[in-house]
């Protein structure tokens, strides 16, 4: 039977996975094309458009593991798209890539049933995105729901990672690059593939062992954070939630 820390543990790869998979899906590229936006001008002002409309600064500052340049670039870049209406546009592409990834799923309407608690009940302390992706209205269909539920889910785990890479001592690119593999929403992923996509330039320095271990440290105080945001569940239902997550054939 799974305790809270074990559920933080087991889950955290899948959420990882599956809570952004919407955000280089072909509904988000279609709203891409549509609006006249490069892929991470909506990106930025969709995810991080729950912030208000505000300076880059406050944008970077919750976007930790990219560059400041490219933050304030790609926020910039896509103010045609007010903040507000944004938002509205990346939650219709989250619900409708779960309608489309998870609506032959028999789970989903128990996955998000179990995930709700989770986000209602967490403490938003250090995790700003996931205190505005939590205040946005959830859909009202199952699959639509609980893909929204995981990416909000993984918006307090990411909010809290920072916090503790921060409070490590680590540059984001240095934790970056010392992680070994890393569930994403385009699958695992090494610390230079990572690095390339957050668009850190070139070449990379290999993480000292130190850096290794400090970012091995990270990864376990990221999961002592996460704890208690399960521990609204008993053993029965997160053995549930972590079996319902085991969920990559349907997708």
């Amino acid at each position: 039977m799974a305790d809270p820390r074990t559920t933080a543990v087991q889950v955290k790869a899948p959420i990882g996975q599956f809570g952004g998979g919407f955000m280089i899906s072909r509904e988000a590229k279609a709203v891409c094309a549509e609006y006249g936006l490069g892929a991470r001008e909506f990106y930025f002002r969709g995810r991080c458009g729950v912030l208000g409309e505000c300076d880059a600064d406050v944008v970077t500052s919750v976007a930790v593991f990219f560059p400041a340049q490219h933050v304030e670039e790609s926020w910039n870049g896509g103010r045609k798209l007010p903040a507000e209406r944004a938002v509205e546009l990346y939650a219709e592409v989250c619900q409708a890539w779960g309608r489309r990834k998870l609506g032959g799923y028999d789970g989903c309407a128990r996955l998000a049933e179990l995930l709700q608690p989770v986000v209602e009940q967490a403490s938003p302390v250090g995790a700003p995105l996931f205190a505005g992706w939590r205040a946005v209205p959830l859909a009202g269909d199952p699959p639509a729901r609980a893909a929204q539920l995981l990416h909000v889910v993984r918006e307090l785990r990411g909010g809290l990672h920072a916090n503790a890479v921060i409070a490590a001592g680590l540059h984001p690119l240095e934790a970056t690059l010392a992680t070994s593999h890393d569930a994403t929403p385009f699958g695992t992923a090494d610390g230079e593939m990572i690095a390339k996509f957050f668009t850190w330039p070139e070449p990379y320095t290999q993480p000292e062992p130190g850096v290794v271990a400090r970012r091995a440290a990270v990864e376990e105080a990221t999961d002592d954070l996460m704890t208690p945001a399960f521990s609204v569940l008993n053993e029965h239902e997160s053995d549930e939630l972590i079996e319902l997550l085991r969920f990559g054939h349907a997708l």
